[in-house]
């Protein structure tokens, strides 16, 4: 299979319609016991507000284990950013990874496919978004 630098693709993609996007996903997973987790759980949701409140987050939210029954403190995070290294500070200064009670693998991402649909009623300001 030949190769292609990741510009050179992302090139590609965009001369083909496509939305092209550059993400960061952050994978974060627990460097040890959950009770480190649960100890910075509450700084670690504080800094998520705050990249979501400056427009840095894209998404964020936690895995279940395989059979959907428990949480075993992983998460993914996707970031808007300007670079690699953008992206790698604002992981880094996670509380959760700056305590040491989780690590984390930052992988640059295309978003290409998808939708979203929002669905506002004003009368009631029910919302549904799938």
């Amino acid at each position: 299979m030949a190769q292609s630098s990741w510009e050179a693709h992302h090139e590609h993609v965009k001369e083909k319609g496509l939305l092209a996007k550059k993400l960061y996903v952050v994978l974060t997973k627990p460097a040890g016991d959950m009770e480190a987790v649960m100890e910075n759980l509450q700084e670690h949701l504080k800094y998520q507000l705050e990249l979501e409140a400056n427009g840095s987050m894209f998404a964020a939210g936690p895995f279940a284990d395989d059979e959907e029954r428990e949480w075993e403190g992983e998460g993914m995070v996707i970031l808007r950013a300007e670079s690699l290294a953008e992206a790698r500070s604002m992981a880094e200064n996670d509380p959760m990874h700056k305590s040491g009670a989780r690590t984390f693998r930052l992988r640059p991402w295309m978003l290409n496919e998808g939708s979203i649909t929002i669905n506002i009623t004003y009368s009631n300001g029910k919302r549904n978004i799938t």
